[in-house]
């Protein structure tokens, strides 16, 4: 039995757009997160299984629940996974400079937030992937929550279920059902061979739609 490591690690020498490719093929809808939601680092590359965050904002926190709750995801968080959030608020940072720290120590893959992030100086410095719509020096304190984990959330109009695999690259972020992953993941590494191919075809000179009729891939 094939370990999540392993598919992990495997997701990650693929690419988003052949994943997308693969799983157009397929019939699948509404599986890549807005484009608006990208990485801190352009040559960032994550691929993991998914640990899923819901929260809510209500300036009647305290400082003090919302910390609280805060590391309490931070101490939740399961390595080897990635993180990925629906704050449900676009007005605050939802990952920072400690919080990065903590999950980098705890060998988390990444994290993805349909929100926004701060301390973008360290967060690069130490080299902690994170895909995230805008920059904002505003945090969570007496703001904002998490009041879920590990339950189906939705980023636009994509839905994400605990368990699932995400692969994510600078061209996007793509979201592959668990129980199609290991399919998904033979047809991309096949496709990425073939693609290989074709790109050699070109360099040697041939046609370009020779080569399509030739491998039926372009």
């Amino acid at each position: 039995m094939t370990s999540t490591t392993e598919i992990s690690d495997r997701l990650s020498k693929c690419f988003s757009s052949v994943i997308h490719d693969v799983m157009r093929d397929d019939g699948f809808k509404n599986f890549v997160l807005n484009p608006n939601i990208k990485p801190n680092k352009e040559k960032h590359k994550i691929a993991g299984q998914i640990f899923t965050i819901e929260g809510e904002s209500n300036t009647s926190f305290s400082h003090h629940e919302t910390l609280l709750a805060w590391t309490g995801l931070l101490s939740q968080a399961p390595s080897d996974k990635v993180l990925i959030c629906q704050p449900n608020d676009n007005n605050i940072a939802l990952m920072g400079e400690l919080s990065a720290e903590t999950l980098q120590k705890k060998n988390i893959r990444g994290y993805i937030a349909d929100g926004g992030c701060r301390d973008l100086e360290f967060i690069n410095k130490i080299n902690f992937p994170v895909w995230s719509k805008f920059y904002t020096p505003k945090d969570v304190v007496a703001y904002w929550k998490p009041t879920k984990f590990e339950e189906t959330i939705k980023i636009g109009d994509v839905e994400i279920h605990n368990g699932d695999y995400v692969m994510a690259d600078i061209d996007g972020v793509v979201i592959i059902p668990q129980d199609k992953v290991i399919d998904i993941l033979e047809k991309s590494e096949k496709l990425i061979n073939t693609e290989s191919q074709v790109r050699k075809a070109i360099r040697e000179g041939m046609d370009p739609q020779e080569a399509y009729i030739k491998y039926s891939v372009f």
